[in-house]
């Protein structure tokens, strides 16, 4: 698989190359400042800090302690496995703290310069230390290591996440709906994609079919393209097409519009924002291959090391490689993909940074899944592994640095600059080769799309955060300027129209190369945001206030002549509110948001008569109020929220333009964690009603949004066998309602009804850790179609059965 070369003359290897130096100029930049910058002393130990830990595992207690006080803690949590906290509440210094927590368990804290570490009491100090796991580590706003955020509620789900500039934050304290799938998710589930990771999440839903170059989704109902995907924060960095999972440790989800504390996004979704979390290297070294076998003939070898070095391991590295070849569930088509991922960090007293590095190639030969229009009714959809494109293939290279420092100055104030670039090529058939208004017997003329075209971007972010009180207010508040450099090219041809059936295909056409790539796009995004969370009632209740003045630029070029053909600078301030308040238990949570936020103009697909479009750019609006509730083990959140949002239609002449508005009103709930020992439980229930309002004619209004089913749910479970240790049997259910394709609500796809199953074995072979895992993905083998495709009339046929077996061994 060699690299994609279909650039103009502006654009190509220099640009890789450009990225490899500051990246290690980057490095070279952090190790250097770690040298030189002295250390602070971490925040006074005297200080009251107000506790809300509830009762739990005592590893959890004492890391959501420390995050509550702010300062950083290591852990073995193998040593103290199985111990139970009653928890903690009220004021109490940094080392009452803990000692209250560690009461009768014959551990002890212990101070170092770099923070607090857990030590045997001396009557225990004879003991056996236990199986040695990744240490816990906690801080109050920094998430840049595998346990910044200790996993829990069944060790599938983290107990908090990155919140925006909000920095991390417990799950419980969020004034949003957020959830944070582990790499332990990941690794059972055998999920290669982003798409397999949210097949557990009952407010997504994919609008790409499996096997599609890209993955877009919707997040309440509302579309989040694959360029919408944030890494650390920063939006331009993470993959573009498909996202690997190899190196992820985790995947976050907030839900809703997120325009204060991640900015603007770049495409313009507003259901929500989907943040990657690479992984990093443990306290505990580590060396792990994987090989799994998937589809009709595809095999692959993961490779994971990571390893730390220096006094007190302040330096990491990870590495991450992964190689997958052969044939899909798509009748006859082929894919093939490697990654190669690093990430290097440094953790000192006051000083803390990382640099991630990756580089992927993704190919597909002889066909790609299929996606259809109809022409006056929805037909039943063919058997799901149709390739109706046969010879039609694709290419896609992505490759990004990015960095990530934070020091503290003192000890209420931190500063924080991330800076990354991403560097995109593809080619092929990317999108738009579709069948086209299907006739009743399943025939239709097509047409294929070949692509060639490429996105760079650079993002950045300043910050200032800072900790202080105003009589009896703790105050966090937060100054950050952001921005995104984005500049595209595409160039396509068309195919001549053939003719086949969905239920038979012909061999189609294919369409001429269509040369090297010119820019055709520049979009620059900037921002402003200040926020304050401001803690009152004794750490009862805390309200966010935040403002953020944000600008884009969008300017559009001729493929053909280079001639700028659209050109806007629009800037708009919006605010945002958020509440959380625990009246009565630190188990229950009240929250509260209201948020605007600004959003890229559409720019209309090419299937539309207005090919390329870009329209000017609009605020949406979301108002939520929810309750989350911690049972320590396992929890719920239940919210109630309204998106509003400008709608985009086709229209008689397929002429794709804004008209009217959107509205989605939903209540959701999820649910996550152990309610047993041995059974975990994962999933929930999102109802919606999606509607069209003031639209220009009238004609549409009152109309079903279409995408937005009435209810969608997914329920998994897995049970731990207690008659065979280490066997593991796990299942789902995911239900999607009927839902519309087109705004006039004329076309409907029906309810559909998913079963997935799983299985994996624990042991020991040889004195290595090894787990054997199997899951099967459509166990019934039904045929569907799974819901709308990017853009208005098109449906995406659902997933195949899809087999796949792993084995993974620790040496």
């Amino acid at each position: 698989m060699s690299r994609i070369k279909n650039r103009g003359a502006v654009s190509g290897a220099p640009r890789r190359r450009a990225v490899a130096l500051a990246a290690h100029l980057a490095l070279a930049a952090v190790l250097a400042g770690a040298a030189a910058l002295p250390a602070h002393a971490q925040a006074g130990s005297a200080a009251a800090v107000q506790a809300d830990v509830p009762p739990g595992p005592l590893a959890q207690a004492l890391n959501r302690f420390a995050l509550q006080a702010g300062v950083a803690l290591v852990v073995d949590a193998g040593q103290i496995a199985g111990l139970r906290s009653p928890g903690l509440s009220g004021a109490v210094t940094v080392e009452e703290g803990f000692a209250r927590l560690l009461e009768g368990s014959g551990w002890r804290i212990g101070r170092t310069a770099a923070g607090y570490v857990l030590l045997a009491a001396p009557a225990a100090a004879g003991g056996e230390a236990g199986t040695s796991l990744p240490a816990v580590r906690a801080s109050a706003s920094r998430i840049q290591d595998p346990d910044a955020t200790p996993e829990a509620y069944g060790r599938q789900t983290a107990r908090g996440g990155r919140v925006g500039l909000l920095g991390n934050q417990d799950f419980m304290d969020a004034p949003f709906s957020t959830m944070s799938y582990t790499s332990e998710l990941i690794a059972d589930q055998n999920a290669k994609t982003l798409a397999d990771v949210l097949q557990n999440d009952p407010s997504v839903r994919f609008m790409t079919p499996s096997g599609h170059m890209t993955e877009n989704l919707e997040i309440r109902g509302f579309l989040v393209t694959a360029e919408n995907m944030a890494m650390n924060g920063l939006y331009g960095v993470a993959p573009y097409g498909h996202v690997p999972t190899e190196f992820i440790e985790r995947v976050e989800i907030l839900k809703g519009t997120s325009g204060l504390v991640y900015g603007m996004a770049p495409d313009g979704a507003v259901g929500g924002v989907v943040n990657l979390v690479p992984k990093r290297a443990g306290d505990t070294p580590l060396t792990r291959l994987t090989l799994d076998y998937e589809g009709a003939s595809q095999a692959g070898l993961h490779a994971d090391l990571g390893r730390r070095f220096g006094e007190r391991g302040a330096f990491g590295i990870r590495v991450n490689a992964a190689y997958r070849d052969g044939g899909t569930e798509v009748d006859g088509q082929d894919k093939g993909r490697r990654l190669g991922a690093v990430a290097l960090d440094y953790r000192g007293e006051s000083l803390r940074a990382t640099l991630d590095l990756y580089d992927s190639h993704e190919k597909t030969d002889n066909g790609t899944p299929l996606i259809v229009s109809f022409a006056t009714r929805v037909l039943s959809a063919p058997d799901s592994s149709t390739n109706a494109f046969k010879g039609t293939h694709s290419e896609m290279d992505n490759s990004a640095a990015a960095l990530r420092v934070e020091a503290d100055l003192n000890e209420h104030l931190e500063a924080y600059a991330a800076l990354g670039r991403r560097s995109t090529d593809y080619k092929g058939y990317i999108n738009g080769t579709n069948a086209a208004s299907v006739a009743a017997d399943g025939s239709y003329s097509g047409v294929t799309v070949n692509q060639n075209g490429y996105k760079d971007s650079v993002s950045y972010e300043i910050g200032l955060r800072a900790r202080f009180e105003t009589g009896p207010l703790r105050h966090e508040a937060v100054f950050a300027v952001n921005g995104l450099s984005l500049e595209s090219g595409m160039v396509y041809t068309r195919s001549a129209r053939f003719g086949s059936n969905i239920y038979d295909p012909a061999t189609p056409a294919l369409a001429a190369d269509p040369g090297k790539s010119p820019k055709t796009g520049e979009t620059d995004l900037g921002g402003i945001s200040i926020a304050d969370t401001v803690s009152f009632l004794g750490g009862k209740g805390a309200l966010t206030l935040g403002i953020r003045s944000q600008r884009v630029e969008d300017r559009s070029y001729s493929s053909t002549t280079g001639a700028k053909t659209a050109d806007y600078d629009e800037r708009v301030t919006t605010p945002a509110v958020g509440l959380v308040v625990k009246p009565w238990s630190p188990r229950l949570a009240l929250y509260a948001n209201y948020v605007e936020g600004l959003s890229k103009g559409d720019t209309a697909p090419v299937t539309a008569a207005n090919a390329n479009e870009v329209f000017e750019p609009y605020v949406s609006k979301q108002k939520e109020i929810g309750l989350k509730w911690d049972g320590g083990s396992f929890a719920h959140t239940l919210a109630l929220y309204e998106i509003k949002q400008p709608s985009m239609v086709y229209d008689a002449s397929n002429i794709y333009s804004v008209d009217g508005e959107k509205r989605v009103r939903g209540l959701e709930w999820t649910t996550m964690g152990a309610p047993r020992p041995g059974l975990r439980v994962l999933g929930g229930l999102t109802l919606a009603r999606g509607e069209l309002v003031h639209t220009s004619t009238g004609a549409n209004d009152g109309n079903d949004a279409y995408g937005v089913p009435d209810w969608q749910a997914n329920l998994g479970a897995d049970w731990d066998l207690p008659w065979l240790p280490g066997l593991t049997v796990g299942g789902r259910v995911v239900h999607t309602d009927d839902q519309y394709l087109n705004s006039a609500n004329t076309l409907r796809i029906p309810s559909w009804t998913r079963v997935d199953a799983s299985l994996r074995y624990k042991t020991t072979i040889a004195g290595r850790a090894t787990t054997w895992r199997g899951s099967v993905v459509n166990l019934l083998g039904k045929d569907y179609w799974s819901g709308p495709y990017h853009g208005e009339g098109y449906a995406s046929l659902s997933q195949p059965r899809t087999v796949s077996l792993s084995a993974t061994v620790d040496f």
